[in-house]
């Protein structure tokens, strides 16, 4: 039997204000966003280039540094020097791979647009294996622009639903220095001639340089020197997949046809993770313990995320906005434990984000 009170028209001066306050709502939220920006901006121009830029490329130009003494120490016959040696190039890829690919898509490393280009082709093909236009338009025309928009932003680099949890969260990502040029090879499909050739020189230059200076200057046979490069290249794919889900994927996803202001969307969508040294050394701030903020400003550096931190968490927190944080075990524990409702059940995605 059908309620007589949901039979009953609805006065037009009723539906007018009900559309009269969701516009002003949908107005408040974009003044908030505003009001949030003005005082980013004002931050940004009072910071130096050294705080703008400068700490970043000294931490990329210190990882370039740091190279000939790992290739120097893995020549070494005894143990602690090959391992330290091992241990150096590890970490040194993972912020030349992570750090500098990341930051290049966004053009934060250079004010100038052609620089900016350079760095992107530089980080992204020749250091990280992959392709920019594909990386570039994945992670900050896709993923950014979208974020957790089911179908165009539900982003994750890493869903295998097939693979036991055990395997998906501990093991298969070591496997991401083999697949990443293959699938960057994947992404060539559809892009102009000139792309692709840049592209396959520039992957190849890169991984090639690696196996030659292992064979000549730290003197490995082939064998040997391969496995050093997938130990190095692999070495930080664990703690990068695990960042790369665990900051999105479990939490508000949105429908593209009924999406939130771009400040509801990354005050929902989007989580940090604590301080941790050696993440924000590798990763970067904007990956680890200031992704809020990158959402937000994703053209800042690491370094002005972690500036402008207190000023976003506590105009969130004033106009009682989330602001969401969580510890890297808590969320490794729910996704243990949640796996097939995060991971296996979750809405499939439908592009691939190259760059974290």
């Amino acid at each position: 039997m059908k309620d007589n009170h949901s039979m009953q028209k609805v006065p037009e001066e009723w539906r007018e204000g009900d559309r009269g306050m969701q516009r002003g709502g949908e107005e408040d939220k974009e003044t908030l966003m505003m009001e949030l920006t003005k005082l980013v901006q004002k931050a940004v121009k009072e910071s130096s280039w050294w705080e703008r830029r400068g700490i970043d490329c000294s931490i990329l130009a210190m990882a370039f540094i740091s190279l000939p003494a790992a290739f120097l120490l893995l020549g070494s016959s005894q143990v602690v020097c090959f391992v330290s040696g091992l241990l150096v190039m590890g970490m040194a890829h993972a912020v030349i791979t992570v750090k500098g690919t990341h930051l290049s898509s966004h053009g934060a490393l250079s004010e100038s647009t052609a620089w900016g280009q350079f760095w992107a082709v530089f980080f992204i093909e020749v250091c990280g294996s992959f392709t920019a236009r594909a990386g570039v338009k994945a992670h900050v025309k896709m993923h950014h622009a979208h974020t957790n928009v089911i179908g165009l932003g539900d982003s994750s680099t890493w869903k295998i639903p097939f693979l036991p949890r055990s395997v998906y969260l501990f093991i298969a990502p070591l496997a991401v220095p083999i697949i990443t040029p293959i699938v960057a090879m994947g992404q060539l499909k559809g892009q102009p001639l000139w792309a692709v050739v840049r592209t396959v020189v520039c992957v190849f230059v890169g991984v090639y340089s690696q196996y030659a200076l292992l064979r000549c200057v730290s003197g490995l046979e082939c064998g040997s020197a391969l496995l050093v490069m997938l130990l190095s290249r692999a070495m930080f794919s664990l703690p990068y997949i695990h960042v790369n889900i665990f900051q999105h994927i479990g939490l508000p996803m949105f429908s593209p046809s009924r999406r939130p202001k771009r400040i509801y969307q990354m005050t929902h969508g989007v989580l940090n993770l604590p301080r941790n040294p050696l993440l924000d050394w590798t990763f970067g701030h904007s990956l680890i313990s200031c992704h809020v903020e990158h959402h937000l400003f994703p053209s800042l550096s690491d370094n002005m995320c972690l500036k402008v931190k207190p000023i976003v968490s506590q105009y969130l927190k004033e106009k009682s906005l989330p602001y969401q944080e969580d510890s890297y075990l808590s969320r490794l524990l729910l996704f243990f434990h949640k796996y097939q409702e995060l991971m296996v059940w979750a809405p499939p995605i439908t592009e691939l984000v190259g760059v974290q």
